[in-house]
C-alpha cells in the first residue's frame, strides 16, 4: 500500500510542479545543444526528490532500512537542494563542484568509508587510496547522470531498472521506493515530455547509485562489479565521450551533444527508440550478471557489448 502512495504522490507532485513551472514561465529554452525544440518546464525531479525522502524515512520509521545507508542517502537531500538553486540560478561551476565534495565526504562518513577494492587478481585494502577512489565516483556519478539527462524518459527509465534490477539481485524496500518515487515522475517524462527532471533530480540519483555501489561493495567486494555493470551504458558513454573530448583538445566545460545516446538520436532516431534500446541493453546485462559464471566474465562480456554498440553509434553518426 505505501508503494502505491508514494506513486502517487510522485504522480501528482509532477502535475502541480509542470502546473507551476508553466504559470511561472520556468520553462528551458532550447538551444543548439538541447534536443528538443519546444519550450518545456523543468524540476519535475523534485517530485522524485520529495517522494525518495519521505519513503526513506517511512521506512527508517518502520525499521526497515539500515541506519548507515540511511544516513548516507539523506545526505542526498543537500546535492538536491544545491542543484535544484541550479536549476534555477545557474550556480558557478565551483560552487557546485565544492558541494559534490561535501556531499561525497559526508556520504562516505556515514558509510563508514569504502573498505576494499577488489580488482579481481588483487585487491586494495588501503583506506587512503579505497576512500580517495570512492570519493571521486561518488563525484563522478554525480555529474555523469547529469551529463546523460539529456532526452524523454533516458535518466528516468534508468533509474527504473536500477532500482529493479537491484531489488531482485539485492532484496531492500528502498528500491522498490526509488522505483515508484521515478515511476511517477516518469509518466510526464516519456516521449515527449511534458516535463525535465532538471539537476535536482539527475544529481540526487547520481548520487544514490554511488552511495549503493559503495554500501553493496561494502557488504561484499564483488557487489561492486554487479552495480557498475548494472549502470554500464552510463558511465561508460560519459567516461568514453568525455576521453574522446579531452583527447580532440576540447573545453571540457562547455556543453555539447556527442554522447552515444545524443548522436543516436541525432542520426535520426527518436527519444523513445533510443530509450527502449538503452533498456534493452540493460536487460543483457542484468542477464549476463544473473547467469555469468564469473562477475569478471560479466562485466567482460558487457564491456565488449558496450563498446560494439559505441563502434556501431559512430558509423552512424560519427563523433566529431
Amino acid at each position: 500500500m505505501i508503494y502505491l502512495l508514494l506513486f502517487l504522490i510522485s504522480f501528482f507532485l509532477t502535475y502541480i510542479i509542470k502546473n507551476y513551472a508553466i504559470k511561472k514561465s520556468l520553462l528551458d529554452i532550447p538551444n543548439a545543444r538541447s534536443s528538443h525544440t519546444t519550450p518545456t518546464p523543468h524540476g519535475g525531479g523534485i517530485a522524485i526528490a520529495l517522494t525518495w525522502f519521505a519513503g526513506i524515512l517511512f521506512l527508517y520509521y518502520h525499521h526497515d532500512i539500515p541506519k548507515t545507508l540511511f544516513d548516507a542517502l539523506l545526505v542526498g537531500m543537500l546535492i538536491s537542494g544545491v542543484s535544484y538553486l541550479d536549476d534555477l540560478f545557474t550556480l558557478k561551476a565551483k560552487s557546485r563542484l565544492a558541494v559534490q565534495a561535501i556531499v561525497a565526504v559526508l556520504g562516505l562518513y556515514c558509510l563508514g568509508g569504502f573498505s576494499t577494492l577488489n580488482l579481481g587478481l588483487f585487491t586494495i585494502d588501503n583506506p587512503i587510496v579505497t576512500n580517495l577512489f570512492a570519493f571521486f565516483l561518488i563525484i563522478w556519478f554525480i555529474n555523469l547522470y547529469n551529463f546523460l539527462d539529456g532526452i524523454d524518459g533516458y535518466a528516468g527509465s534508468e533509474a527504473l531498472f536500477l532500482s529493479l534490477a537491484a531489488f531482485l539481485l539485492f532484496g531492500g524496500s528502498h528500491f522498490l521506493v526509488l522505483a515508484v518515487a521515478v515511476l511517477g515522475f516518469l509518466f510526464w517524462n516519456w516521449h515527449r515530455a511534458k516535463i525535465f527532471m532538471g539537476d535536482v533530480g539527475s544529481t540526487l540519483l547520481g548520487y544514490n547509485v554511488a552511495i549503493f555501489t559503495i554500501y553493496y561493495a561494502n557488504q561484499s567486494s564483488l557487489n561492486f562489479w554487479i552495480w557498475i555493470i548494472l549502470f554500464g551504458a552510463f558511465w561508460f558513454d560519459a567516461t568514453l565521450t568525455l576521453l574522446r573530448r579531452f583527447k580532440n583538445g576540447e573545453r571540457l566545460s562547455i556543453a555539447h551533444k556527442k554522447h552515444a545516446y545524443q548522436r543516436l538520436n541525432q542520426s535520426g532516431w527518436s527519444h523513445s527508440k533510443v530509450v527502449l534500446a538503452s533498456i534493452m541493453i540493460n536487460i543483457t546485462s542484468l542477464l549476463l550478471v544473473y547467469f555469468s559464471p564469473s562477475i569478471f566474465i560479466a562485466f567482460a562480456l558487457v564491456m565488449m557489448m558496450l563498446y560494439a554498440c559505441i563502434r556501431w553509434i559512430d558509423a552512424q553518426k560519427p563523433f566529431q
